[in-house]
């Protein structure tokens, strides 16, 4: 008996380090595995003692390098089709085997890490609702907060308040989470208005900013100047792509010359089209295939030509980068919406198709301009780049609750 109590004592002096699980379903692109990534690494880094844990569903998780104490579980991915349904990407199980498979994954994984903090990127259900089962689990444990995690812009209002009736995420989100923090400021655009959100929920909302970039250790970059051509993952950025090309193509006094970032999800027949093309231009545009240290080129760039994604964007701001975006327009008007406001605001510019006409005219007038534009910062609002400032707090915390405490 008197072992025993010995042992609880110690037990009790000495409390677990915190363990923080980040959830990203990651069908497609880069942009959630990227920003779950730089969420684990600033809390990593603001609290030594934590560590934290990704599951993610994306092809490309093991070519980055994760920050120390973070790991990362890569569940089976799935694809969508260009009908808007799913399959397994590599498996041959049926989409719902699939999901299965991932659901047990994601709960057996709760169920041995035990976190104190999980946090669930844009999904509230998880992908086809397979996060339920682990949400269920973890609340029912009473120790755990539970954070739903959203970027600035999902989609148009009604739009977005169809998606969520039809997922049951206006329920989840009453009933599991803790807390909301979207990562970007409500002065900007409220990613929530449209949704059917109780009073109670609002309350819990935190505006935490954008997150900001890691502007730590870097490269060498290339030969300057330059600008950087990037489309994010490239999975949709084939026409921006084939744009600037035929800019470059159209006028040899084109410069500065261009690096060209094609992203892991740009390949077959059409980069290898494009490397043609590229390729008879003596130099005037280089390329690269996937930069996972994207963050040097970044640096080093005396403008960037980019898509609308959201981490894109925040490397824009955290570089201070003149920018012209060329926001996509489908599946979602999340790009567009992004990129018009920020330009109402002075932070960038935009190539928009309706107004401007996407012609390599226009974006050889585009890329001219850069040398000329503003930075960002000449417009930035208070707050803008607070983001894993404001994260690490919350964390922290969360951590202290009294609640979560007692539960252990």
């Amino acid at each position: 008996m008197t072992v025993h109590a010995t042992s609880s004592t110690t037990a009790k002096a000495t409390p677990r380090a915190p363990r923080v699980m980040l959830y990203s379903h990651d069908t497609f692109g880069l942009g959630h595995l990227r920003r779950s990534r730089a969420l684990a690494g600033a809390i990593t880094a603001a609290d030594p003692t934590a560590s934290a844990l990704i599951l993610t569903g994306s092809p490309v998780a093991g070519r980055f390098a994760f920050p120390t104490r973070v790991d990362h579980v890569r569940l089976p991915g799935v694809i969508k089709r260009s009908d808007g349904t799913y399959a397994s990407r590599t498996m041959g199980m049926s989409i719902d085997e699939t999901t299965e498979l991932r659901a047990g994954l994601i709960r057996s994984t709760a169920e041995q890490y035990d976190p104190d903090i999980l946090i669930v990127d844009k999904e509230p259900t998880g992908f086809h609702g397979e996060l339920l089962p682990t949400l269920d689990m973890l609340k029912s444990r009473g120790r755990a907060r539970l954070v739903l995690g959203l970027r600035d812009v999902l989609d148009e209002p009604e739009v977005l308040a169809a998606e969520w009736d039809r997922k049951g995420a206006i329920a989840a989100t009453e009933g599991f989470y803790d807390e909301l923090w979207v990562y970007g400021l409500r002065s900007i655009y409220d990613p929530t208005a449209g949704l059917d959100l109780s009073p109670t929920v609002q309350a819990r909302t935190h505006w935490t900013g954008y997150l900001r970039r890691d502007l730590g250790t870097l490269g060498e970059p290339p030969e300057q100047p330059y600008v950087l051509i990037t489309p994010g993952g490239g999975g949709d950025g084939a026409a921006m792509v084939d744009l600037v090309l035929s800019a470059y193509e159209r006028e040899p006094d084109l410069n500065p010359r261009a690096v060209l970032v094609y992203g892991p999800f740009l390949s077959g027949d059409t980069r290898a089209a494009f490397e043609t093309r590229a390729e008879k231009l003596n130099g005037r545009v280089t390329t690269v295939g996937f930069e996972s240290q994207i963050e040097t080129l970044f640096a080093g760039a005396q403008g960037v030509v980019c898509m609308g994604g959201y981490n894109t964007f925040c490397e824009v701001l955290s570089f201070d980068k003149p920018a012209v975006i060329v926001p996509r327009t489908t599946p979602r008007l999340e790009q567009w919406i992004r990129a018009s406001r920020a330009e109402q605001l002075g932070l960038i510019t935009m190539l928009d198709e309706d107004r401007d006409g996407m012609t390599p005219e226009t974006m050889i007038r585009s890329i001219r301009a850069l040398a000329q534009q503003k930075p960002p910062s000449a417009a930035f609002p208070p707050g803008l780049l607070d983001g894993l400032d404001y994260v690490t707090n919350r964390v922290a915390n969360l951590l202290s609750d009294p609640a979560r405490e007692a539960a252990e």
